[in-house]
């Protein structure tokens, strides 16, 4: 583990490495090493709230002009799971998770959910070891690079802000637009996981046909996952 930490630390130099490792650790390693200290589930309700603010003054500082309806959309899919899993992949937390047999049997080192939690948790526990200033030294990057992945333009007029759109509303629109006044209609259900991790999957219809199903840690995200899966049907049929 101290190499792993060595690692890591070339990235976000922690003057507490102890930090480091709570951030790393999850609920079911506790579960099987009951005195190995902390989980990271406080550090992670913290991270969440520091990248709201911190991505809300980033957009807000990079498109001046732009309407905060414009906005709200652009800061939802910046933090969203899929997005901060993406983040935590390029700094191979996965590899350095902390989880029990179990989860690690089960994926959990590529799962979406626990990739976006752990991120969550590493950015609450840089703050607490280095301030707001060396977080946003940290993730401000990591937005100018998912601003460029996908491309946006954050103005309704341009068809390029619809990649940085949630993509339940998008889907919506499709729908209305194309075959229906009437909303997708969306069932979701918990399909298994643990009390603390559960996971979810999401069934988006039209008129009684599947469009697309998703998974995720709670209905929000399986049910935007299941409409991405919609509109990336469409897209392939060369109906969007």
């Amino acid at each position: 583990m101290r190499e792993s930490l060595d690692e890591i630390l070339k990235n976000l130099p922690f003057q507490d490495a102890s930090l480091l490792l709570r951030a790393l650790t999850h609920t079911s390693y506790m579960h099987e090493n009951p005195n190995s200290g902390e989980d990271n589930e406080r550090l992670e309700f913290l991270g969440d709230a520091l990248l709201n603010f911190l991505s809300g003054e980033y957009l807000y500082r990079r498109y001046p002009d732009t309407k905060e309806g414009d906005l709200t959309p652009l800061r939802s899919r910046l933090v969203d799971k899929p997005q901060l899993a993406k983040f935590a992949v390029s700094l191979d937390l996965g590899r350095w998770m902390r989880l029990g047999r179990g989860a690690a049997k089960d994926g959990g080192r590529t799962q979406s959910s626990l990739l976006s939690n752990t991120f969550e948790a590493i950015i609450g526990a840089y703050f607490l070891d280095s301030g707001v200033d060396s977080v946003r030294d940290f993730v401000e990057p990591l937005f100018d690079s998912a601003i460029v992945e996908n491309s946006p333009v954050p103005h309704k007029s341009d068809s390029n802000s619809k990649n940085f759109v949630d993509s339940k509303n998008r889907f919506q629109e499709w729908v209305q637009r194309s075959v229906t006044p009437t909303p997708p209609k969306y069932f979701t259900e918990q399909i298994g996981g643990s009390p603390h991790a559960p996971e979810f999957i999401a069934k988006v219809l039209v008129d009684g046909k599947i469009y697309g199903e998703g998974n995720g840690r709670n209905k929000r995200d399986a049910e935007k996952a299941a409409a991405e899966d919609a509109l990336a049907k469409l897209k392939k049929q060369g109906l969007l």
